[in-house]
């Protein structure tokens, strides 16, 4: 009996969870097996880079503790182990000082429960089956005659007949505006740029009390640098008799400069009102449905896919608001006069509220959502942010009455609940190419980060704080972040905001970098993209041709695809490589007891690898007709930032 051999690259959520697959499936074999598995990840295996169990506590997560798991079942009658173990939740409640369900979590604290799954796992493995965990960086792989080669960091070389590669985030080569701000700190060593990337890992603690830094950005990514600027210099947050929150600084912060596009940070999370195992199921905006009135050819988001989502999220909003203000039965009929309505096509939701007895609620616009500040100007500083202060209480009062309760909060979340379908329409060329790189990614996609992937609504209160210690400014709707080489600094400024410009000596990119192969300067992504084992995904579909920059693989198990249009079938890629080949990757968990796509992308991974090796270049790829996902649900692990551009 030989020996099987398979390699995990990158052990964040997505490798972590690939590797409980196999176990689970290598635990259902009849023996006797000879499995060796590898988990390699140059940060901390088991928890990776961003999970990594060493940063401070206040880089926190965007989802509830009580809907995490990092297991692809939940605990039973045995004991902990691969297929069967605790929620994110449960595990922190048996190790003390929990605060519920609905809180959120420092990321150091689940990459401490990642850790205990790769323990567990470990543990109880069958035998014949080793697990090794490597703390090395892969700087190559190599497929030769049906196996692998690895090279580590540390000049071991690893042989393998199965590699799987879910590397997760890394640091681009910067281009344009990026790279001529950074451009500027050669010309003048007293100024700084930062950057890109996990907060966690930016030497924030190198910035000099007292200076002004400029942040770009006002997503996810923002509140970790304010926080690690706040927090992180010994100042406190502590709440007021009102229920605001006051900042007592330590006197070690720098004086923070932040801007976007909209001008607005990322508005709160609704208050949780969902159990752990909440499934939203949607009654128009399904694949089904948008196919049945398009079934010929890719589909134009816009024209064809937005409409149907929309219409759900107001059935959501306008089925909430009558249900508070006219009671459960005026909510049902809304919803049964819908669904009736849609056999003919897109429902006006708003018309059948409004004949049901709805009065006085706005219509609910994306657009104005998502850039509340537009189209608006300033007579200066002082009033935009009496503007902002104003926008960010409203905000406050609709996180504070729940996301289910406020209609709001609500029928956004809806945004969320239904990415599932969004990637069985939009995936593999599921739109035309101008539509995916104009309607998809270049307008829906920021909105809907920006409305749908929130912070909790304690980030929003520090701001207020911040604003009010004179320590956070925001420069307004616009942001520009320019070099001034004749002074020697970067200036802040929103042309909005008369008398807004700030002269900063550092600049920090609070976004997280879009993943691009063509740009990636990892020295493993870099090797497999100069032997043509990995290529960038290009959708032709339509008029447009758009090079995505997303790693090109098949469907499940999502092999790559080479230069000559060959399938490695030993190899598999999964997660942030592929996005926008695939829609957001950026998923660090599922819900308990539940198999999202998380897990079943996961499980097809394991299941294949499995397989006896009969080699590993299959014929040229094609791409199959679009496949349904399942209707389950994703959660976000760490998010993305193009919201806060």
């Amino acid at each position: 009996m030989s020996t099987t051999r398979i390699a995990v690259i990158g052990s964040g959520p997505r490798g972590m969870m690939v590797l409980e697959r196999l176990a689970a499936r290598l635990a259902e074999q009849p023996g006797p097996l000879d499995v060796r598995l590898f988990l390699v990840d140059a940060v901390e295996p088991g928890a990776g880079q961003v999970y990594r169990t060493d940063q401070p506590d206040w880089f926190l997560m965007n989802t509830v503790a009580g809907q995490c798991s990092a297991y692809s079942g939940e605990p039973d009658d045995g004991p902990t182990r691969a297929g069967a173990g605790p929620s994110f939740g449960q595990w922190w409640q048996a190790a003390g000082n929990y605060p519920g369900p609905d809180s959120y979590a420092p990321r150091g604290q689940y990459g401490r429960y990642l850790r205990s799954v790769l323990t567990e796992v470990e543990r109880n493995l069958p035998p014949g089956v080793r697990l090794r965990s490597i703390k090395e960086r892969v700087e190559e792989v190599t497929g030769t005659h049906g196996r692998y080669r690895i090279a580590l960091s540390g000049g071991e070389r690893l042989d393998v007949d199965r590699v799987v590669l879910t590397t997760g985030h890394s640091r681009n080569r910067l281009t344009g505006h990026e790279h001529d701000l950074a451009a500027l700190t050669r010309r003048h060593p007293q100024l700084r740029y930062i950057q890109g990337e996990s907060a966690a890992d930016m030497p924030l603690h190198e910035i000099a009390p007292g200076s002004a830094v400029g942040v770009i950005g006002l997503g996810l990514s923002f509140y970790d640098v304010m926080a690690a600027l706040t927090i992180g210099r010994g100042g406190r947050f502590t709440p007021a008799e009102d229920g605001t929150l006051v900042y007592h600084p330590s006197g070690h912060e720098p004086l923070i400069v932040a801007g976007s596009r909209s001008g607005m940070p990322l508005p709160a999370r609704g208050r949780n009102q969902k159990p752990p195992r909440y499934s939203y199921r949607p009654l128009l905006f399904t694949p089904a449905r948008v196919r049945a009135h398009h079934p010929d050819g890719p589909l134009d988001f816009r024209r064809h896919v937005f409409p149907w989502l929309m219409a759900e999220i107001e059935l959501v909003y306008y089925a909430t608001a009558l249900h508070r203000s006219l009671g459960e039965e005026s909510a049902a009929r809304l919803t049964a006069q819908v669904e009736l309505a849609a056999g003919q096509g897109v429902p006006q939701v708003a018309a059948v509220a409004e004949r049901l007895g709805l009065r006085d609620v706005p219509p609910i616009d994306i657009d104005a959502l998502a850039r509340p500040f537009a189209h608006r100007t300033f007579t200066g500083p002082e009033d935009f942010e009496r503007t902002l202060r104003e926008e960010i209480t409203r905000d406050l009062a609709h996180a504070a009455e729940g996301n289910a309760d406020s209609p709001l909060k609500a029928a956004l979340d809806v945004m969320r609940d239904t990415r599932w379908v969004i990637r069985d329409l939009v995936d593999f060329s599921g739109l035309t190419g101008r539509s995916q790189q104009e309607d998809f990614l270049g307008w829906y996609v920021p909105r809907a980060s920006f409305l749908a992937a929130g912070p909790p609504k304690e980030r929003l209160q520090q701001v207020l704080a911040l604003l009010e210690r004179g320590l956070l400014r925001i420069a307004g709707p616009h942001t520009r972040f320019e070099t001034d080489p004749a002074q020697g600094r970067y200036v802040v400024h929103s042309p909005a905001v008369p008398g807004s410009a700030v002269p900063v000596t550092t600049l920090v990119d609070a976004r997280i970098p879009d993943p691009d192969l063509r740009r990636d300067l990892s020295p493993l992504t870099a090797a497999l993209r100069a032997s043509g084992t990995w290529t960038p995904y290009v959708n032709d579909s339509g008029d447009t041709r758009y090079d995505t920059g997303g790693v090109a693989v098949t469907r499940s198990p999502f092999h790559p695809v080479d230069r000559d249009g060959g399938v490695d079938e030993g190899m598999y890629v999964l997660g942030i490589p592929t996005e926008h080949t695939r829609w957001f990757m950026q998923v660090g968990s599922s819900r308990p007891g539940m198999w999202s796509d998380f897990v079943h992308d996961a499980d097809a991974i394991a299941a294949h690898a499995l397989r006896p090796v009969t080699g590993t270049r299959a014929p040229r790829a094609h791409t199959p007709e679009p496949v349904g996902s399942g209707e389950t649900p994703e959660l976000v692990g760490s998010g993305t930032d193009k919201a806060g551009e």
